[in-house]
């Protein structure tokens, strides 16, 4: 019986021992597994972004952005500036009461804490440690606000930097042009090889063509913070280096005068929608280069908002289309200038010339009217410009042909770019028999060139390709390119480089020739019975032509009162002129869109307004004013 006992005992003690280690010993290898880990995920998987938190709580690396350089007009009249503003960055990784601070900043803020939470996401992995932009420029209040509560708010950072001005707002905006975040596309573009994302870059205009010298050199600072980024100490810092300065051709009181030429002066009409170029024929300076309706180009300066951005691109006015240099119209009766140039050039016709206008045209079955119903009689080549008779170039035209017709224009500028070095511009378009068989698979037809002659059709020009044209009437037959920047300069004002005024072609057109084109065009303005008569400048001899474009066929429209044809079928109003007419120191073209009205009546007095400001500025007198003069149908 003992022995039995004592063979049992072994097994009966150490079996029940055994069992009892096993879960002991489970528990112990899970541990170290979940240790394992653990540290797998600290050390592999979150590691890079671990030792960057690390590294922040201890020393953070803050950049310093550079001003961008500032642009101004020929007199030194700064139009576009940096100014220091202040932004609020949100860190989630640093973010220790989430609500809290979504809750105290939504209330200095004005915004909603759920807004704010939303905007911040719950971000993963590297993401934590990206800041997230609240507002890129507070008001003083907002600012002082936070500061106060900063520390009480571990993750929120309060940043200063450079943010672009626009000084004048809306002023020759389409010029000056946008500016915006560096995208991913650009990043990838060699040109923008030592940009990093989150950069501001030149996007149109002026900003966009003159990057690479309004930018700056950014700089940067090291610091030590503590664990609730308090600043501690500074290790190193170097300097940021401004942007260049840029001078501009512009003009600021011609620019502003121009712009002031589209405002309705009835409250309750809208104001009008075009264009309008100033040009020195001597050289291409732009003197004023305004597209109507514009926008604030502030808007763009800190990052522009969705609902903004909408708004724009959804305006039917289209304020971000640069009209002066991208947008293409008929030249209308503006046009006969450069076709009476063809005609004397060509031995067609001499000052004496003689075509009796009855007040139509006719072609085969085809009837073809001038816009003086009565007739002008019998007109010579002055006379037929001064009051803008359409039969006589329609006698013109068929002889000379559409093939001579489109060489002359050409000759001008027609058709092609300017060269005038800002994006976006467009090269108009001279027709061709060649062109419309290849692009509408079409011959073409007599009736087709009758209309080129006065400037309608399938002709598409630019302002700035009609304020050339007539500036190379102006200069003696001379192409010259539309010049913006006069010079790049340090921040502080040493020249770096001087822009040359280019001459694209010269002696296009004989001497004589012109000087009998520009007779012509003198009496349009100076004459009793020209159709420009609203373009005079007391005391100075002005040249122009008016012009007047058919938007849609006439036939829809010639039942119809003026004021019952909806605006999008209304005609365009144009006018070109330049003055003095002895020595010729400015170009003017104003083009209003839609304006339903003759180029004489409405775009006419637009250019006044430009010339009577510049010369009043240039020889310190003010111009009268013009007494209101019976116009009658003026074209």
């Amino acid at each position: 019986m003992n022995d039995f006992v004592d063979a049992r005992l072994p097994n009966s003690s150490e079996g029940p021992a055994e069992l009892r280690l096993w879960p002991a010993a489970m528990i112990v290898c899970l541990i170290f597994i979940v240790f394992i880990l653990r540290l797998f995920q600290l050390q592999i998987v979150e590691g890079e972004a671990l030792a960057s938190r690390s590294q922040a709580n201890y020393v953070r690396t803050v950049r310093l952005e550079a001003q961008r350089g500032s642009i101004v007009d020929r007199e030194g009249r700064t139009i576009a500036a940096t100014r220091p503003a202040y932004g609020i960055d949100l860190i989630p990784s640093e973010i220790q009461n989430a609500w809290r601070t979504y809750s105290v900043l939504g209330e200095i803020l004005g915004r909603d804490a759920r807004e704010i939470a939303e905007t911040v996401g719950k971000p993963r992995g590297r993401r934590r440690f990206k800041p997230v932009s609240l507002s890129r420029d507070l008001a003083l209040e907002e600012r002082a606000k936070i500061a106060a509560h900063r520390y009480a708010m571990p993750g929120v950072e309060l940043y200063r930097k450079p943010l672009r001005e626009y000084v004048y707002q809306s002023v020759a905006a389409q010029l000056l042009g946008t500016i915006g975040e560096i995208d991913a596309k650009e990043l990838k573009n060699e040109a923008f090889s030592a940009y990093k994302a989150g950069e501001t870059v030149g996007k149109t205009g002026v900003e966009a063509a003159n990057e690479s010298h309004l930018r700056g050199r950014a700089g940067g600072v090291n610091l030590v913070v503590d664990v609730a980024g308090r600043e501690i100490d500074e290790i190193d810092r170097r300097e940021p280096a401004p942007g260049g300065r840029l001078v501009l051709s512009l003009d600021l009181d011609l620019q502003r005068a121009a712009e002031e030429a589209f405002l309705s002066e009835d409250p309750e009409l809208p104001n009008r929608m075009g264009a309008i170029v100033a040009l020195d024929p001597r050289n291409g300076d732009v003197l004023a280069l305004v597209s109507a309706p514009s926008y604030d180009a502030n808007a763009f300066a800190g990052g522009i908002d969705l609902e903004t951005w909408r708004g724009f691109t959804q305006d039917d006015g289209r304020p971000l289309r640069n009209r002066a240099i991208a947008g293409v119209y008929p030249p209308g009766s503006t046009y006969k200038a450069f076709v009476a140039a063809a005609g004397l050039a060509e031995g067609i016709i001499d000052e004496t010339t003689e075509v009796y206008c009855p007040g139509h045209f006719r072609l085969g079955r085809r009837v073809y009217r001038c816009w003086k119903r009565a007739g002008h009689g019998s007109v010579n080549l002055e006379a037929a410009l001064a009051g803008s008779c359409d039969v006589y170039f329609y006698e013109l035209g068929k002889t000379l042909g559409v093939e001579t017709l489109a060489r002359y224009a050409k000759l001008f500028g027609f058709g092609a770019a300017t060269g005038i070095g800002i994006s976006g511009e467009v090269s108009g378009l001279v027709p061709t028999p060649e062109w419309k068989l290849r692009v509408r698979g079409e011959r073409w037809i007599d009736g087709e060139t009758i209309s080129l002659s006065i400037g309608q059709g399938a002709n598409l020009t630019t302002p700035i390709q009609l304020a050339v044209a007539y500036a190379a009437i102006a200069n003696g037959g001379r192409i010259v390119e539309p010049r913006v920047v006069l010079r790049r300069e340090t921040w502080d004002g040493v020249v770096l480089e001087e822009l040359p005024s280019i001459v694209r072609a010269e002696n296009i057109i004989a001497q004589p020739i012109l000087e009998m084109v520009k007779k012509g065009l003198t009496s349009v303005v100076m004459s009793p019975g020209g159709t420009g008569r609203r373009a005079r400048v007391a005391g100075i001899t002005v040249a122009g032509k008016s012009g007047t474009t058919q938007v849609v066929s006439l036939a829809l429209t010639e039942d119809l009162e003026p004021e019952d044809i909806p605006v999008r079928y209304r005609d365009h109003a144009l006018f070109a002129a330049f003055a003095p007419v002895e020595s010729p120191e400015i170009v003017v073209v104003a083009i209003a869109e839609h304006a339903g009205g003759g180029g004489g009546a409405i775009a006419a007095p637009m250019v006044q307004k430009v010339m009577a400001k510049y010369f009043e500025k240039s020889e310190g007198r003010v111009p009268s004013q013009l007494a209101v003069l019976s116009l009658g149908a003026i074209r």
